[in-house]
């Protein structure tokens, strides 16, 4: 998405206040009012997000309650645009605003202008974030699921006295007959491997022959 459509879009988010109920959140509620966002405002930290929050505004302090650092850590699950709002800058509050990973930071008093802004900066920074983590998890795959294929391999070269060319070719065509993918088909190897253990060559060309020990494991 486009900054040009990111703008656009602000008005669509739906947001959270997490912040002590006091002037400055209702400062902050009012003026996310004006920019046209669906807004409301939850106090104390609640156990989980709602899962319909697209930017969520919290209070960070000099030392943030457990429950807050566990609903934001790394393990959250689904984890909105977040924008920490903060009353002074010293040490303590900048190791709990990088341990939250916030997207960006608001400063109390607030301004007039800059609640906007940060708005847009944050879900900027937010998307390509998700993104970057999407393209490095189809990496980790790719990656797993070529050591699974390699290990297979070994497994065949070893028990069958052939070549690598060959050992893939035979998990290649046992994937296109049984319609699945090769990853399938070599941890099924993988597992009958582990299961058989010391089984003879023969008896696993058997079981090739047949697909028994394939089919207990893919289908």
């Amino acid at each position: 998405m486009t900054t040009g459509n990111i703008i656009k879009s602000i008005r669509t988010l739906r947001t959270m206040v997490l912040h002590p109920q006091d002037a400055h959140a209702e400062q902050l509620i009012e003026q996310i009012r004006r920019i046209g966002c669906q807004v409301e405002a939850q106090w104390p930290v609640p156990h989980a997000l709602p899962e319909h929050v697209d930017i969520l505004f919290v209070e960070v302090t000099e030392s943030p309650a457990a429950m807050l650092l566990e609903l934001l850590g790394k393990e959250c699950e689904r984890r909105p645009t977040l924008i920490g709002v903060v009353s002074y800058e010293n040490p303590s509050v900048l190791n709990a605003l990088l341990d939250m990973r916030v997207d960006a930071v608001l400063t109390k008093p607030l301004r007039p202008t800059g609640v906007l802004s940060n708005m847009v900066l944050a879900r900027r920074i937010w998307k390509d974030f998700q993104r970057s983590e999407k393209e490095i998890n189809k990496l980790k795959d790719k990656v797993k699921n070529s050591q699974i294929v390699t290990q297979a391999k070994f497994i065949i070269m070893r028990l069958h006295d052939i070549s690598e060319d060959e050992s893939y070719a035979m998990i290649r065509s046992q994937a296109m007959s049984k319609r699945t993918s090769t990853v399938e088909i070599a941890q099924a190897i993988i597992n009958a491997d582990s299961i058989l253990g010391n089984i003879s060559s023969k008896g696993i060309k058997d079981a090739w022959g047949e697909h028994k020990f394939l089919d207990d494991g893919v289908e």
